[in-house]
């Protein structure tokens, strides 16, 4: 299950924001997951609850901000909605499109004390 170690690094990013901005506790985490991550949503709320405990951000509330994923087609540049990484393109019906989006995870707001 990597959604542990993400979860590690997302505490590690809120502590290095902590020391850097001085606030005692975190509320709230609004974390884009790009659907293209493979980053299964009760799996990741499971582990952050897991790692947060004796943190700044234990207790805090989890929110999960979808990204969509795009692609762009190898064979004739189209950029276009990518639900998963073997679909084919809609406009040559060709395989292989190359992700440029939907495939992080990104801390985007934290609500501080």
């Amino acid at each position: 299950m990597h959604e542990l170690s993400l979860a590690q690094s997302v505490i590690e990013i809120i502590e290095n924001a902590a020391a850097r901005d001085a606030f005692a506790r975190v509320r709230k985490v609004w974390l884009e997951v790009g659907l293209l991550s493979c980053v299964e949503p009760d799996a990741m709320r499971a582990s952050f609850e897991a790692v947060s405990r004796d943190t700044r951000a234990e207790g805090a509330v989890l929110e999960l901000v979808a990204v969509p994923g795009r692609g762009r087609c190898p064979s004739c540049g189209t950029l276009s909605a990518l639900a998963a990484r073997e679909d084919a393109c809609p406009s040559c019906g060709g395989y292989g499109l190359r992700p440029v989006a939907g495939t992080g995870l990104r801390v985007r707001e934290l609500e501080v004390e």
